[in-house]
C-alpha cells in the first residue's frame, strides 16, 4: 500500500461491477464457467441472489471448485488506469468504500488478486463465502422475504437499497464531502441521498447516466460524468484534489485572519509622540 497523507475529510463510494471493474461479475462467471443458458433458463422463476446461490450449487455439484471459480474471477476485465485511480486517492488521504449489489466473495476475490482490498474501509454489499464443505454461497443484503427495505424509489432492487446504506454512511460520516461512482439503475437511490456539497459520478451512456438526465433535479450533488477508467481517474482525482486546495486555501486565510486580529493596536500615546510636530 501507498502511505496515506493525513485524512482529508473525504469520502469516495465506490460502485463495484462496471465501475471498479468492466463487466457485471455474475454474469462474468456465468459465461466463462458455461452455465448462462441454464441461468437464464430459471431467471423468470426466481429472484436473483437465489438463483445465483442456486447457480454456485450447480456448479458445486458438476465439479466446479472454488478455485476454477477464483481463476475466472482473478481474469476479471478491468481498466489499467483504475488501480491508479483508487492508490492516489487514498494516498491523498481520502476514505475509500465500495457499495455494490455483486457479492462479497466475488469483490474481495478480486481485490486481493490486484493487492487492493486493505486501500478500502468498508465494503456494504451481498453475502457471499465458501461454506465448510466447498461451495459458493451468495444472499442478499437485505433479507427482504421478512423485512423489506421498503424504499419509495422503484429502481432499488429488493435484495439491496443503497440509499438505506448511503444514508447510515452520511449519519456516521457527515463532515465528510462525500464523492459516490456508479453506474447502474440501483445507484439513483445512493445518489439522490447526496447533498449539494457532496459530488455524484455517473458512468456515462450507462443507465445511471439516463435516469439523472430524465430528471436532474432530484440529484442534490454536484454532477461528474465519466466514460471510461481513465476518464474515472481525471475526474475523480480533479474533484479530490480541488477539495484539498480549497480546504488548505481556507485554513491558510484563517490563520492570517488571526494573525491580524491578534497584532498589538499602537496606543495612544504611541501615535501622538509618531505624529510630526508643527512649528
Amino acid at each position: 500500500m501507498g502511505s496515506q497523507a493525513p485524512m482529508e475529510n473525504i469520502m469516495v463510494v465506490f460502485d463495484f461491477d462496471k465501475t471498479i471493474v468492466d463487466v457485471d461479475t455474475d454474469n462474468w462467471v456465468l459465461d466463462q464457467l458455461g452455465f448462462t443458458d441454464m441461468f437464464n433458463q430459471l431467471l423468470p422463476t426466481m429472484p436473483w441472489n437465489p438463483l445465483m446461490d442456486k447457480m454456485m450449487k450447480e456448479m458445486h455439484e458438476k465439479g466446479v471448485s472454488v478455485k476454477e471459480i477464483i481463476e475466472v474471477l482473478k481474469r476479471t476485465p478491468m481498466h489499467d488506469r483504475i488501480i491508479p485511480a483508487i492508490k492516489s486517492a487514498y494516498d491523498a488521504g481520502c476514505d475509500l468504500r465500495i457499495l455494490s449489489d455483486a457479492n462479497r466473495f466475488f469483490i474481495e476475490t478480486i481485490l486481493d488478486h490486484h493487492g487492493i482490498k486493505d486501500y478500502f474501509t468498508e465494503i456494504h454489499t451481498n453475502t457471499g463465502y465458501v461454506d465448510e464443505v466447498g461451495r459458493v454461497r451468495i444472499f442478499p443484503h437485505h433479507d427482504y422475504t421478512t423485512t423489506p427495505h421498503g424504499c419509495p424509489n422503484q429502481l432499488c432492487p429488493p435484495n439491496m437499497c443503497k440509499g438505506v446504506v448511503m444514508e447510515k454512511l452520511l449519519a456516521n460520516e457527515g463532515d465528510m464531502t462525500f464523492i459516490y461512482l456508479g453506474d447502474g439503475n440501483g445507484d439513483h437511490c445512493p445518489s439522490t441521498k447526496l447533498r449539494e456539497n457532496d459530488y455524484c459520478m455517473p458512468r456515462k451512456s450507462y443507465p445511471l447516466w439516463g435516469v439523472i438526465l430524465s430528471n436532474p433535479k432530484l440529484i442534490h450533488a454536484n454532477i461528474h460524468g465519466w466514460t471510461d477508467g481513465e476518464d474515472l481517474e481525471n475526474v475523480l482525482l480533479a474533484i479530490v484534489h480541488g477539495l484539498i486546495s480549497k480546504k488548505h486555501e481556507k485554513k491558510s486565510l484563517a490563520r492570517s485572519d488571526f494573525k491580524l486580529k491578534d497584532m498589538p493596536r499602537p496606543s495612544r500615546e504611541v501615535l501622538s509622540q509618531a505624529l510630526p510636530v508643527s512649528l
